[in-house]
């Protein structure tokens, strides 16, 4: 791998990508909630940690299942393709497998667990990657070269 030849995406974009990845979710799991259980359902006085089976399916298994389908397919979710990044393999460069989608989804777990600091880590490692990357041996990189896409008016992108 020529780690000169990538440019890996930094933490304020991968943050942005973020935001847009969490309003498309709720955008599309908050409705389903409310019909279900009601507005209720956010009500904070709750003790209960999972509503019922249909808050399981929808809280859980539906954002494992979009992400990784995206993943697979795209190598990025729709805030990735919106900032032009994309999840390669940090040894290869070339797509990862099942094996590290999966274990990068169970690191965001692990990096949220100490306020956060798994995320935060992108912005002080030197390949920017989070503690998810580094258990699943990924790397976040840019999909199209910046400086082509400014003289070319953005039409080329470069592939990897």
């Amino acid at each position: 791998m020529k780690t000169e030849t990538y440019n890996y995406m930094g933490f304020w974009s991968r943050f942005g990508a973020t935001v847009i990845d969490t309003i498309l979710l709720c955008l599309a799991t908050y409705p389903l909630l409310i019909l279900i259980y009601g507005w209720e359902y956010f009500d904070l006085n709750q003790t209960r940690f999972i509503a019922g089976p249909a808050d399981f399916f929808i809280t859980w298994i539906v954002p494992l299942v979009a992400i990784l389908a995206f993943w697979m397919q795209k190598q990025a979710t729709p805030g990735k393709m919106v900032i032009h990044a994309k999840i390669v393999d940090a040894k290869t460069g070339e797509k990862p497998i099942l094996k590290q989608w999966i274990i990068r989804y169970i690191g965001y777990f692990v990096g949220a667990i100490p306020l956060g600091l798994g995320y935060f880590w992108v912005a002080f490692d030197a390949r920017k990657q989070g503690w998810h990357d580094k258990m699943a041996g990924t790397i976040v990189v840019h999909t199209r070269d910046d400086r082509q896409a400014e003289h070319d008016g953005g039409q080329n992108g470069f592939q990897l």
